[in-house]
């Protein structure tokens, strides 16, 4: 049943960092609920801003290579323009020796900002998972849904009517629900799955298709409207859900906040975009125009995926988008003052030091290949002293005296080829 939202999901990667990372909003949500603050939207505000100072180290870390790389740029440039249209073994060798000497004089890897990004994109997949599934990972949000749900499954033909709810609700779910399995757990993670995603529209048809349980009813959506609110927004259901809902009642102060909800998620990307330091010095009008279109379109396509995903999980982009912008703020003021000179100057020795190590490594490939053609050298030595040797021996036998057994070879060696001709 990995497939189901409310499961835990259980991939081998980004699994069990779900599984951490939903433990530790499962501790956060218990300790706000004991000083009497019960929200999920304040969870995940605590938890998002967590998450960024845990992750400042290697978002500094990234600015830093950011910021070196950019100062690079015009010595790179020079390296490029030097050696520019020369595809010799020597020129390339050359070149790319002098530009592993000026990744090392600035301390930066080729590779780094690719390292940053692939120790944070797990962190950040993870976290999606998280919030897509808060009953799975908060246990008491889970247990919110407890006698509802096993009323439900103890009503006569609940399937059915849980089928036509889930069908008429506009919930989708990764897996459509299947109702009828035999597993009694996997059938109460499928109606936690449904309920808790469920538009406020959809909590009339639970009353009417189980009358009997309408106090069960109206004891979670009183909950619901404690935990699982925005302000006005029902953090379980997309904006464009709360627009629809908001147009058939009239209701078009739910319609302007749904609407804030994309946009302050689009803003606060753009805004962080904006203040990125870029490397564009060395880089083609071409490059440089294809980095422009990506930095617009990555927000554009934001502000549309959040009009489809949980109002909670956006809530969380706009949060970190804002952590972000901070961030990046005086990031910016640190390293406007920050010496890159002495920096540079620290880097001189382990430069050095690689460099040193680069040459030892060289010389190491150098004198293997020496030794592997001396060993062939030495093979082929041996067969030409091999031929020269056979060739010997048949100008002796060939000149063997009578009744020597060098002659009495000859005369077998005449006789087998007379019979094999």
């Amino acid at each position: 049943m990995s497939g189901l939202f409310l499961t835990a999901y259980g991939g081998s990667i980004l699994g069990p960092i779900a599984q951490v990372l939903g433990w530790c909003m499962d501790k956060i949500y218990i300790f706000l609920a004991s000083i009497g603050i019960e929200n999920i939207a304040v969870t995940i505000l605590v938890f998002t801003v967590l998450i960024y100072v845990c992750m400042f180290p290697l978002t500094y870390k990234q600015q830093k290579f950011a910021v070196l790389t950019r100062k690079m740029q015009p010595e790179m440039r020079v390296i490029q323009d030097k050696y520019k249209g020369k595809r010799d073994q020597a020129s390339m060798q050359a070149q790319q020796e002098e530009t592993q000497a000026l990744y090392d004089k600035y301390g930066i890897s080729p590779t780094g900002s690719c390292v940053y990004m692939l120790i944070q994109m797990p962190i950040l997949l993870a976290l999606y998972r998280v919030f897509y599934n808060v009953p799975a990972y908060i246990d008491s949000v889970k247990g919110i849904f407890t006698e509802l749900v096993n009323g439900i499954v103890a009503t006569d033909g609940f399937a059915d009517k849980m089928t036509e709810i889930y069908t008429n609700s506009g919930v989708r779910l990764q897996q459509a629900p299947d109702f009828t399995v035999t597993d009694t757990s996997a059938i109460k993670n499928f109606i936690v799955d449904v309920l808790y995603k469920l538009p406020e529209s959809g909590w009339q048809h639970i009353t009417d298709s189980f009358p009997n349980l309408a106090s069960s009813v109206d004891t979670v959506v009183a909950k619901l409207e404690h935990i699982n609110y925005l302000f006005v927004l029902n953090i379980s259901d997309t904006p464009m859900n709360i627009i629809k809902t908001g147009w058939d009642a009239k209701s078009y102060g739910l319609i302007i906040a749904a609407l804030l909800i994309p946009v302050l998620s689009y803003l606060s990307q753009l805004a962080t975009i904006k203040l990125m330091p870029t490397a564009t010095d060395g880089q083609s009008d071409q490059m440089a125009q294809q980095m422009k279109t990506m930095n617009l379109m990555m927000p554009l396509m934001s502000l549309f995926i959040a009009f489809s995903v949980p109002v909670g999980l956006v809530f969380y982009w706009i949060v970190g988008g804002v952590i972000r912008v901070a961030q990046q703020y005086f990031l910016n003021k640190h390293f406007e003052k920050i010496d890159l000179d002495s920096i540079i100057e620290s880097n001189k020795e382990k430069a050095a030091a690689k460099a040193e190590k680069r040459g030892i490594r060289q010389a190491q490939i150098y004198e293997a290949a020496r030794m592997s053609t001396k060993s062939m050298s030495d093979k082929a030595n041996v067969n030409v002293d091999s031929t020269d040797a056979l060739k010997k021996a048949e100008e002796y036998r060939s000149k063997a005296n009578g009744g020597s057994l060098a002659s009495k070879a000859n005369l077998v060696k005449d006789f087998n080829e007379r019979n094999n001709k």
